[in-house]
């Protein structure tokens, strides 16, 4: 079989020089609890991707809930026995932004976990789960005044400060609320990912943070306030990270100041932030987190004794790392063309096959704003006919609508067949739009083989209800 010019060099052929065949699952990429049955179709927690289909309908969002509180558990445990072994201990935060619910917000709390919220919308959804506001973090760049205000009412655990502005915002609020609240003050470390652009969150010139030679004076402004209580300085170095080096490159940086700023006062504890990656295809290789909790210990520990100083309480805030694994996204194939597409200027030409299913950019816009690689399978059934490179888009009218740029997919896929691509629970959902009106999918969680409703279809008429005239 020769192989297809068009396709990148990361991805691989099934079936050749020791590949896996098209129909087998990565343990890496797909959930735990995901399969394919002895009938050839995907079996998800317990549920067949058809059954699924036919109940919900598709696009469909499915949540292998097991795999949920599973990683949610592993990673509190994970950072819970480093820093430990450290004699420390470690807070760790769900990050709401990934994915957020009712449901969801029970489950890692559940887990023995905190949430972490950066706008009035994730702190009601939080709230409405029955979460104690103790157990959040407020995030945000611009935090409105309405929120602060209500962030300090209902009493959550911590606000994180981004900026000058926010220390008198926020010591007025508990003043009026006759509050002392707990703060964290975001660095900006000039430690920034190996990731996109868009990404990377630690850059010195981006919205995020102060710069850390200010974090002193803007420390002395907070203890100014008998409203507030320091907890110490926030770092947050970027998304899908693979390596511990950067977190360790941060947290000494922040470690220098924490060091300084306890001739001043107490500081209990530095939040290294989250964005630990995840596999989106069988080609990306990821650090285990518990891996990541024994280096960072490790860092840690030694920079404190370096300084003389007590290790303090580690946070960190994984989200993706939790979410992201758990969820598939099913979708019906549609049409189906063969484009002919020029290699080089050779003159030389090869064929992608381009299949369209019921969702696209609107479900999921990674893809498109973040140029991220995916991953997808034949769902409804197996197959044993020759793969050929493919392009599944979506349905939008954007020629940039596109959820997986790249993959082998059985060469005899046929219109009303379902493909599933995993890795979809972080920022898919979330980030959902109603572009073209498309309603956005149902969010479903499967356990055991019994699925439940997290999130309901949008419908016509939920879109129709917002147009006032």
């Amino acid at each position: 079989m020769t192989a297809n010019p068009l396709a990148p060099d990361w991805l691989r052929q099934p079936g050749v020089a020791g590949e896996p065949d098209a129909n087998a699952l990565a343990a890496t990429v797909w959930p735990r609890n995901a399969v394919r049955a002895a009938s050839g179709e995907i079996t998800l927690a317990g549920a067949t991707a058809t059954a699924l289909a036919a109940e919900f309908g598709t696009p469909l969002y499915v949540v292998d809930e097991g795999d949920v509180k599973s990683r949610a558990a592993e990673v509190l445990a994970a950072f819970t026995s480093a820093f430990g072994a450290v004699g420390s201990t470690a807070h760790v935060y769900y990050a709401g932004k990934a994915f957020l619910s009712t449901e969801i917000a029970r489950w890692v709390t559940a887990a023995g976990l905190n949430i972490d919220v950066c706008s009035g919308g994730e702190l009601a959804v939080a709230l409405a789960a029955g979460v104690d506001p103790a157990r959040l973090g407020f995030h945000g760049n611009n935090k409105s005044l309405a929120e602060i205000d209500r962030g300090v009412e209902v009493g959550v655990g911590a606000i994180v400060l981004d900026s000058v502005v926010e220390v008198e915002r926020v010591a007025a609020a508990a003043e009026k609320h006759g509050r002392v609240q707990a703060v964290r003050l975001r660095i900006n470390s000039g430690v920034h990912a190996s990731t996109h652009e868009f990404l990377a969150t630690a850059h010195e010139d981006q919205k995020f943070g102060v710069p850390l030679a200010d974090a002193p004076d803007v420390v002395a402004a907070i203890r100014s306030h008998a409203s507030l209580r320091f907890l110490g300085l926030h770092s947050h170095i970027g998304s899908q990270i693979f390596e511990s080096d950067g977190f360790a490159e941060a947290a000494g940086r922040l470690l220098m100041v924490h060091a300084g700023l306890l001739e001043g006062g107490e500081v209990p504890e530095l939040n290294l932030g989250g964005g630990f990656g995840i596999a989106y295809t069988s080609a990306d290789e990821v650090t285990p987190i518990a891996t990541i909790a024994q280096e960072l210990a490790r860092v840690v520990a030694a920079e404190c004794a370096a300084l003389g100083i007590p290790v303090p309480a580690i946070a960190v805030e994984p989200g993706r790392a939790i979410i992201g694994p758990s969820t598939v996204t099913l979708y019906e194939v549609g049409t189906i063309k063969d484009v002919t597409v020029s290699v080089g200027d050779s003159g030389e030409t090869a064929v992608r096959k381009y299949v369209s299913v019921d969702g696209g950019m609107s479900d999921n816009i990674r893809t498109a704003l973040y140029d991220a690689d995916y991953c997808c399978t034949l769902a409804s059934r197996d197959s044993d006919a020759m793969p050929v490179l493919t392009r599944v888009v979506g349905k939008h009218c954007e020629a940039g609508d596109v959820v997986v740029k790249d993959e082998f997919l059985p060469s005899d896929l046929t219109p009303g067949d379902l493909l599933a691509v995993p890795g979809t629970g972080a920022y898919c959902r979330s980030m959902a739009s109603q572009y073209n009106h498309v309603p956005r999918p149902p969010v479903i969680a499967v356990r055991d083989g019994v699925a439940k409703v997290l999130l309901r279809r949008e419908t016509e008429d939920d879109i129709l209800a917002l147009d006032v005239s």
